[in-house]
């Protein structure tokens, strides 16, 4: 058995009025590490769309941010960021999102990805196209980077290593117009599929990060793939290139001649 995409419209929209009723009161905040914090809502939601799931359709495999994997069949497999954007959404930046997607046979099948204080929601089923707020989304048609907006983010455990991501910043801000840091992988992805950006790229995300940016890119008509070519999208950590078809090769050449550069 297998859920509808208005099944999980719905949960969303009830987890996005948690996360916005929540943000009213004073949170309850703690820290997983120096930068990572996980509030009331990460917790409430989560919990609330496990539950969901498991009373629609027990038995299937789910891969939650703050709970881990809850045992299961892969061939029905979840996967729940409950709020994309923590620290923006502790500091009251409404720049944050709470994204599902679901796989069957590990093939994405659907993903939403809603703002709740922005009252944008985007979706996506796999083979019948890609949408926000009933509309239907295609990446941008800009074919060079010059004219291209990128995203991208830091992770903070990597500021001072290799992996930082700061010289793929500095090389790829000479080549384009500009290239913002917004806070939430989903809604960088969910972006790039309504043709705001036209390519986001970052280092060590998780599957939940980019599971249903990830379809919402491939039915909005664009790319989205491993960084280099190596690891799975929806295993592991996850290093992720995701653009429109013009930009998308452009892109990948310079960031695997900075990797190169960086190996010598």
């Amino acid at each position: 058995m297998e859920p509808t995409l208005d099944q999980v419209l719905n949960w969303v929209e009830e987890a996005g009025n948690i996360a916005q009723r929540l943000r009213q009161n004073d949170l309850l905040v703690r820290h997983k590490s120096k930068a990572d914090l996980v509030t009331e809502a990460d917790t409430t939601i989560e919990a609330f769309l496990i539950e969901k799931i498991q009373t629609n359709f027990p038995g299937h495999r789910v891969n939650a941010e703050e709970s881990g994997q809850h045992d299961g069949d892969s061939g029905h497999e979840w996967f729940i960021d409950p709020i994309d954007g923590t620290l923006n959404y502790a500091h009251g930046l409404p720049q944050y999102a709470i994204s599902v997607a679901y796989a069957c046979g590990g093939e994405l099948k659907l993903g939403v990805i809603s703002n709740p204080p922005m009252r944008e929601v985007f979706y996506a089923e796999a083979g019948k196209g890609a949408w926000l707020n009933g509309e239907p989304i295609r990446v941008s048609q800009t074919r060079e980077l010059i004219d291209s907006m990128l995203i991208t983010g830091f992770r903070f455990h990597l500021l001072d290593t290799p992996r930082s991501n700061i010289n793929n910043f500095i090389r790829l801000s000479h080549e384009v117009q500009a290239v913002r840091r917004l806070g939430s992988a989903a809604l960088d992805m969910a972006y790039v599929a309504c043709g705001r950006v036209e390519g986001f790229w970052e280092i060590a995300l998780h599957p939940w990060d980019v599971a249903a940016g990830t379809l919402l890119i491939q039915e909005a008509g664009g790319i989205v793939d491993t960084l280099y070519g190596e690891g799975e999208l929806l295993r592991g950590s996850v290093d992720i290139l995701a653009a429109n078809g013009e930009v998308f090769s452009k892109m990948q050449t310079i960031l695997l001649d900075e990797r190169a550069k960086s190996s010598l």
